[in-house]
Formats: C-alpha cells, structure tokens, sequence
C-alpha cells in the first residue's frame, strides 16, 4: 500500500517549506501554501529562476495565518503582521494580472537588502479567483499552477540511477520542492497515472504533468546555481511533448480535508501517462 512520507507547504512563493506531519488541503491546496510572493516595486513575481536566494528565506507561519516570521542565515529575522484586508494592488504572476496585499515596508527592506533589488511582499487576497487549468481544473494560491505537485520516491531513485551512471551528484528531494511525497508505488512515475486519488479526507485529481525549470538546479540550502542537473539527465528520458522535463504530477483538490504523513494513498481512477 501507498503511504504519504512528507508534506510540505512553502508559505512565501520561491522561500523554504516548511516540513509537516498534518496539514489541511483547502481547494488551493495545503493550508498557507504559496498565499505569499515576493514582488518587484512593479509588482513582477520573483522566483528562485531570476533570484535563487530565495531558497535561503524561511518564513514561519502561524496556524491562523496572521503572523509571519522571515529568517535567512546571517540576518535578524523580520516579523510580520499579516494584513488580509489592506488596499489591493496589481501584480503580475507568468504575465497573468492578478490582486495582493501588500504587507508594509518592514517586509520590503529585509528583502530588498537581501535579493539586491527593491522589493515587496504581498499576500493573496481573500476574493482571489485564479482558475488552474489541465485534465482537472482547479485554483490555487501564487502556486506556478496547480494546488498540489505530487511526487514517489520510486520516481526519485530513477533518476538517481541515472544520476549515478553519468557519475554526477544525487540530489535531495527538495530541489523539486513537492507538496505530497508518496512511498510504496514500485514503478517509477507513477503519479503520473493516478489520475484520481483519496489521502485522508482529502481527494485529488490529476491535472497535468509537472515540467521543470531551471529552479531544479538552485541548491536549496545555499540559494546557489549548482549546475546543469537533473536537467541535464532527465533531459534523456522525461522530454515532454509540449516543450521542457517532466518529473512529478501537479493535481487539483477535488474535495477538501485532513491529511497526515502515514495516510495511505488510495487511487480510485488510473489514466495513461502524458509523457
């Protein structure tokens, strides 16, 4: 039987996650993930592909959502009251205008001082209505598109194989910065077949595959470009029809609930790979 290992939400766009033994999938996905994005003083979205010191910020965040804490290595960290019902601004998310709150000038200057650029921090706000698409349609907070981005260990260690046959490195699950990781699946890739599955009192549907960016070569505990993989490997065996590597499967929340590392994974719905 399948089991979930890790859950992760990352509450600031680009940041660190933070690591949970239970969290709450809402119809954007774990509770808190990615209700935050670090923007330019233009409102253009940040992300580790243009400014990898991202991955250095941890931000903690209060189970009621009000209270933000940023840390980085080196620097005093910066406490933010989070503001849910301030005046909107536009920001701009891959060329989609979208709606955030901007959370004050404390935010600002850490962050400015950190990434070397004026910056700003904005949080989602409540009416945000962005619709997802893929086979299931969803939403999702400031996520790059669907809520979730599922991915098995199985399909980890093949391309540690691989990795190892070219002689290079093997990487850490993080670099691909998945919400659910699931053991148990012995077949590589299989996340990209379940196209329906129940995890606790939640459910899932597939929505499409995860194609990879150049944030999969940032190493995720120096805010550094580590290089050409896994791009490079998976460039051999994962090409995906429409352009890029694809590794992991991003779903839609199909109905909300409670999860917890331990739940089995059960799939009531399996597809044919896209790949």
């Amino acid at each position: 039987m399948a089991n979930v290992v890790e859950l992760t939400y990352y509450p600031v766009k680009g940041c660190a996650g933070t690591s949970a033994s239970e969290a709450l999938v809402t119809p954007a996905g774990l509770a808190h993930d990615r209700s935050f994005m670090v923007v330019s003083e233009e409102g253009v979205y940040r992300t580790q592909r243009r400014d990898p010191l991202l991955a250095v910020v941890r931000p903690e965040i209060t189970g009621d959502g009000y209270r933000l804490r940023l840390r980085a290595p080196g620097r005093e960290p910066v406490d933010v009251e989070v503001d849910t019902v301030g005046a909107r601004r536009p920001v701009d998310l891959f060329g989609t205008a979208y709606q955030g709150i901007d959370q004050g000038d404390t935010a600002a200057v850490w962050l400015s001082d950190l990434l070397g650029s004026p910056s700003r921090l904005v949080r989602v706000p409540q009416e945000h209505d962005r619709v997802t698409g893929g086979r299931t349609p969803g939403t999702s907070g400031y996520a790059d598109s669907s809520a979730l981005h599922v991915l098995s260990r199985s399909t980890l260690d093949l391309l540690h194989r691989k990795l190892a046959e070219r002689g290079a490195h093997l990487l850490s699950m993080d670099r691909f910065r998945p919400n659910i990781v699931i053991d148990g699946w012995d077949e590589p890739h299989t996340e990209d077949r379940a196209h329906r599955i129940a995890i606790g009192g939640a459910e899932l549907g597939y929505a499409k595959l995860a194609i990879r960016c150049a944030v999969t070569v940032v190493d995720q505990r120096s805010g550094g470009r580590a290089g050409p993989e896994p791009l490079r490997t998976l460039a051999g065996y994962r090409r995906a029809a429409e352009g890029g590597v694809a590794f992991g499967a991003k779903f839609a929340v199909l109905r909300t609930g409670k999860l917890s590392v331990g739940d089995d994974v059960i799939v009531s719905r399996w597809g044919e790979s896209e790949l």
